[in-house]
């Protein structure tokens, strides 16, 4: 029996455009008027989903890799560095490549030490700071773009912390020790009250696939990586083809 709908929201639930279909939202009020709670589960900061969110309405939010969750403005868990080891990565990443870009989100709050914020589509809402001073915060994720693997993960040993990657990015994720999306949902299920047996969840990437192996269904799009696509009990039609409201159509509402 699916109670919870989680799911991903870049190539998952989103097309390759970035819109969501009027059929995707179609199909979810038809769920939730079933009594079908839904969620999301994103990489995203908080401020690069709250378009999708206004949007889509959810009745909770995991963002930022799965260190933060939210029930409209309440926030009901997060996962976070303390301050030192959040001053540590920081100073870590600028020495080790010197003018890197670096984003760190504390709650809501993102800081960002580009000059092109106004421009980003995810973070034109983030906070201007060179890092110059100690940011004196305790960060929930630290990303860097970096030039290749191998710097990130020498950092994230040194630091003892989770690296996170992405399929075709050169941005590297620096999370809390057992943070993620899968620590998220097993918070969400104390939160809700709802069995992880219960819950659904739809996912693309290589960070999905712990969510989609530990959820009572997991569902890959057909465009998942492989490792995703491993993972999953089903796979249905890739985002462009609504492949999470044809799943839904079928298994949910009949």
């Amino acid at each position: 029996m699916v109670r919870l709908i989680l799911s991903d929201l870049d190539h998952t639930l989103l097309r390759q455009d970035g819109s969501v279909s009027d059929e995707t939202l179609r199909v979810l009020d038809a769920c939730r008027k079933q009594g079908v709670v839904f969620a999301i589960a994103t990489a995203r900061y908080w401020i690069g989903a709250e378009k999708y969110i206004d949007l889509l309405n959810p009745d909770y939010e995991i963002t930022t890799d799965g260190t933060l969750i939210h029930s409209g403005r309440e926030c009901l868990y997060s996962c976070e560095f303390s301050e030192e080891d959040t001053e540590h990565i920081v100073r870590s990443l600028l020495n080790a490549v010197p003018g890197s870009e670096i984003t760190v989100a504390h709650g809501k709050t993102v800081y960002w030490n580009s000059l092109h914020i106004a421009e980003s589509e995810k973070l034109h809402k983030a906070t201007y700071n060179d890092y110059s001073a100690a940011l004196n915060v305790k960060a929930n994720k630290i990303v860097a773009e970096l030039p290749n693997e191998a710097i990130a993960r020498k950092i994230a040993e040194q630091s003892g912390c989770k690296l996170q990657c992405y399929r075709g990015e050169k941005w590297y994720s620096f999370l809390p020790s057992g943070s993620g999306k899968t620590a998220a949902i097993e918070a969400l299920s104390k939160i809700s009250g709802i069995s992880i047996e219960d819950i659904v969840a739809f996912g693309d990437d290589s960070n999905d696939v712990e969510m989609l192996k530990l959820c009572g269904k997991g569902i890959a799009v057909a465009n998942a990586v492989p490792a995703a696509l491993a993972a999953a009990d089903d796979i249905t039609m890739s985002n462009d083809e609504d492949g999470v409201a044809h799943w839904l159509k079928v298994n949910c509402i009949g």
